[in-house]
């Protein structure tokens, strides 16, 4: 029986010690086979460089580096046939050198990395840990959940699995499923000037704040827990929907220029009003 094809890939960059240990890690599962970025790309969210050209590099015959984003990293893995031997059962990305906690799904380049498996129709695994966690335990709870998708064959047709691990620091007393936490940082836009006068931004502050939220990923991490979260692709709120509805029906049309008339479907038709052309002097 072949061996399953595993995509792995991260946002600290190819040469990081977590995507090393993943890969590791994972050996057992599958043909393993790493292409992420060159460089550190933290924080990079789903960006993706359409604007210029990309370089590739073959560090080895299962290592590529891709100087980009995660999601290009996996896209370029995914859609240039010659650097996989088939299409991957699964992508995992990390391990992350840092939590990717509540809100942080929105900015982080190692779940983005996961998310664009995951848009393309692979399961995918998004793996992060505390700073001072112990490698080697949270590469053997990245197997174990790798593992247990490999084996699931899940979700349903027309679905695709996205899952966020986040490992706390010290011993972990077990994992759980968890929803997403609120994680509140310092807002902070701090002004500085480098040696020749000029004026420079910093944003961000040093510190982070949990506040309580029951079943969440943040509760579960202050608890010594890992957590396993399942996102979804969809980020439509279909009880917000009555909202949308009425800002929708609230849209002003200028009679002097447009009218405006309703659709079978409650929505507003947008069309010119005509107007007769001038007369030419003759």
């Amino acid at each position: 029986m072949t061996r399953p094809v595993i995509l792995v890939s991260n946002d600290d960059g190819v040469h990081a010690p977590g995507i090393v240990a993943l890969a590791a890690a994972l050996a057992p599962l599958g043909r393993v086979f790493t292409v992420a970025p060159a460089t550190e790309q933290s924080a990079t969210s789903h960006s993706m460089s359409l604007s210029r050209p990309l370089r590739l590099q073959r560090l080895s015959s299962t290592r590529f580096a891709v100087d980009g984003t995660p999601a290009d990293s996996v896209y370029v893995a995914l859609h240039l046939r010659e650097l996989l031997p088939a299409r991957p059962a699964l992508v995992v990305s990390g391990i992350n050198h840092g939590l990717n906690l509540g809100s942080d799904v929105f900015y982080s380049g190692t779940v983005a990395a996961a998310r664009e498996g995951a848009l393309r129709g692979v399961p995918s695994i998004a793996v992060s840990m505390a700073r001072s966690a112990d490698l080697s335990v949270v590469g053997a709870i990245a197997r174990d959940i790798a593992r247990n998708v490999l084996a699931q064959r899940v979700p349903p047709a027309g679905q695709t699995l996205l899952l966020n691990v986040n490992v706390p620091a010290g011993r972990v007393r077990g994992v759980r499923a968890t929803g997403l936490g609120e994680r509140l940082y310092d807002d902070i836009v701090e002004i500085r000037h480098d040696p020749r006068g000029q004026q420079y931004l910093w944003i961000g502050g040093p510190n982070v704040s949990h506040p309580p939220s029951k079943g969440a990923d943040t509760e579960a991490y202050e608890a010594g827990w890992a957590s396993v979260t399942p996102l979804g692709l969809d980020l439509v709120r279909t009880d917000m929907m009555p909202i949308a509805q009425r800002a929708a029906e609230a849209v002003l049309i200028a009679s002097s220029r447009t009218s405006g008339r309703r659709s079978a479907n409650g929505g507003t038709v947008v069309r010119p009003v005509k107007t007769k052309a001038p007369r030419r002097r003759p």
